[in-house]
Formats: structure tokens, sequence, C-alpha cells
């Protein structure tokens, strides 16, 4: 069933399984990692730095992937889990490369089910969930993507 705005008009929606189909524009999975590294050096990310690991959790193999970048706010990392919404610029006469608002989404799902964002920027800290598993699980018939954020803040206390 599609959703409706406060007039009753439908609304066209994504259905979950749009996030397999789109992944195929990846035919191969380094195409998929250069997406994702292209989207840290972009202008206004930042980044000087670019790590990639592997680990295992529950017997599944997980691939993590960190930039130093400035992070993102709760408006910004929407935009970047919704499809098609990029208002990238340049910056100093750097174009940046992530311009149509799909690449993240299409390579991240070219290398797993599932995706978890975590962003800190100097105020805010963000979480994002693209899941394949998760849409299935509760018989989602659109995809819904579940965003958090809270402000950060600065503590006395040492953690330990």
């Amino acid at each position: 069933m599609a959703a409706q705005t406060d007039r009753g008009v439908p609304l066209s929606t994504l259905s979950p399984k749009f996030l397999h189909t789109n992944s195929t524009s990846h035919t191969w999975p380094f195409s998929a990692i250069a997406e994702l590294i292209d989207n840290a050096y972009d202008p206004d990310v930042s980044a000087k730095q670019f790590w990639i690991d592997k680990t295992v959790v529950k017997g599944e193999v997980c691939l993590s992937f960190m930039d130093n970048g400035n992070g993102l706010n709760l408006k910004t990392l929407h935009k970047m889990l919704s499809f098609g919404y990029s208002d990238k610029t340049a910056v100093n006469g750097l174009e940046p490369i992530g311009i149509y608002g799909n690449g993240f989404k299409s390579g991240s799902m070219r290398l797993g089910k599932d995706t978890i964002v975590f962003s800190k920027s100097k105020k805010i800290s963000c979480i994002g969930m693209l899941s394949q598993t998760y849409l299935e699980k509760i018989g989602a018939k659109q995809i819904i993507i579940p965003i958090i954020s809270f402000e950060n803040k600065t503590s006395n206390r040492n953690i330990l």
C-alpha cells in the first residue's frame, strides 16, 4: 500500500527488493568498495585516512569501512541513506564524486545484506541502518531506514 499525503494523494514508495536490484549495478565487489572509498574522499567530507577491516561476528563475516572525515549530522545521514538525494557541491574548486545519491546504497548492498552507519561529528553522533534482513523479518512492503541521533556531551569522568 502506498503512503499517502495529508491530501490523500498516493506517494511512490520503494520496495525492499529494490535494495538487491540496485546493488547489481556493481558487477564485482571491488567497484562497490571503490564507491565507498570515493565517498570518503569527497571534498565536503575532508577525510585524510580510510581503513577497511574484516571481522567475524556470530559466525558472520563483517566488513567495516572507516574514515576520519567530518562526520554526518541527522539531516545529511538521512539524505545519504535516502535514494537520489545529493546536495554536494564543489569545495575550493574540487568537484565531488558522489553527486547522484545512489552510490552508498548500491555499493553497501552489493557487499552484504545489511549495513549500519555510525557517524560522529563534533556535536552530533548518528546511527543509521539499511538492512534487507530487518525488512524481510518485519515483512516490510516499503524500505524503512531507522536513524537515531544524539548530542555529544563532554564529561570529566574517565570511562574504563
